[in-house]
């Protein structure tokens, strides 16, 4: 799923193609994919791109008469930018992976995708972005909340950090493979509760989550979108790593798996050395 660093570099590489071009249409090919219907999707026609911003992992393209194309790219959603299309005849809707595209008047654009068969990529075309549903539900951007902050939002919710972390009405923007990266870095185990953290460890967590985080945007910024998903998978430590040595310390990477998801951690660096067991199968190490 794209997260932070994601979003804000498609957002960097759109203001850097887009911005200052105008939309020649909006094709939409997964009609499920559209959930707004005022304005409708003809009124982006012929507006100027003027920015492209972040709202958490929603990527907002902003257009003339205060039109905001809100995009959230879900688990398998992607931006792929072309220079020119071989054809400019019109989408078939539902073939292949295209859920959007995007035409530019000097003849680039880009579509959106999804892969899979579970679609859940969702775009909104708005006036306002509060009036998405999930974007007015966000909590502070992750990258840019203080200390004091942080630890307020999290203190505030009880539950296990790994499933705060990424709750995005606590901070906005982490996701699945952030949160295994966060954690590791600060030292704790995904399953620590937020009310037993110390002053101490709020601290360590809030710094690694933004050490973790502008490190990712720093070197996701100014790739290619097609590069992305590469220099996410290389900057890694422990998320998808199972099996193989923490690059830290060394120990065996290991996994914990639930019904949709897994999350990977260090034992050595985040559990005094003890494998955190299944949480179906038996109680948690915490």
């Amino acid at each position: 799923m794209p997260e932070l660093p994601e979003v804000e570099a498609l957002a960097d590489y759109l203001r850097r193609r887009a911005v200052g071009r105008r939309v020649d249409r909006l094709e939409i090919a997964a009609i499920s994919a559209l959930k707004t219907y005022d304005p409708a999707i003809t009124a982006a026609a012929g507006q100027q791109v003027t920015d492209a911003r972040r709202l958490g992992k929603f990527l907002n393209l902003v257009l003339d008469a205060d039109l905001h194309l809100v995009i959230h790219l879900a688990r398998a959603g992607w931006l792929q930018f072309r220079e020119d299309f071989p054809s400019r005849g019109p989408l078939r809707p539902g073939k292949g992976p295209v859920a959007l595209r995007v035409r530019l008047d000097d003849g680039s654009g880009f579509d959106l995708t999804e892969a899979g068969t579970q679609k859940s990529l969702a775009i909104y075309l708005v006036t306002d972005p509060a009036v998405v549903p999930g974007v007015a539900r966000l909590g502070p951007d992750a990258l840019a909340v203080d200390p004091a902050t942080f630890a307020e939002r999290l203190r505030g919710r009880r539950g296990q950090v790994k499933g705060i972390l990424t709750d995005q009405t606590v901070l906005a923007g982490v996701g699945n493979a952030y949160s295994d990266e966060i954690l590791h870095t600060a030292r704790l185990s995904p399953f620590a509760l937020t009310s037993r953290l110390t002053d101490d460890q709020l601290a360590a967590l809030h710094t690694a989550t933004r050490d973790v985080l502008s490190e990712a945007v720093s070197r996701s910024v100014g790739q290619r979108a097609a590069e992305l998903k590469g220099e996410k998978r290389s900057g890694l430590r422990v998320h998808a790593r199972t099996g193989l040595p923490c690059p830290v310390c060394g120990d065996t990477v290991r996994e914990v798996s639930f019904a949709d998801s897994s999350l990977q951690y260090c034992p050595a660096c985040q559990t005094g050395g003890k494998p955190l067991a299944d949480r179906r199968l038996s109680r948690l190490i915490r």
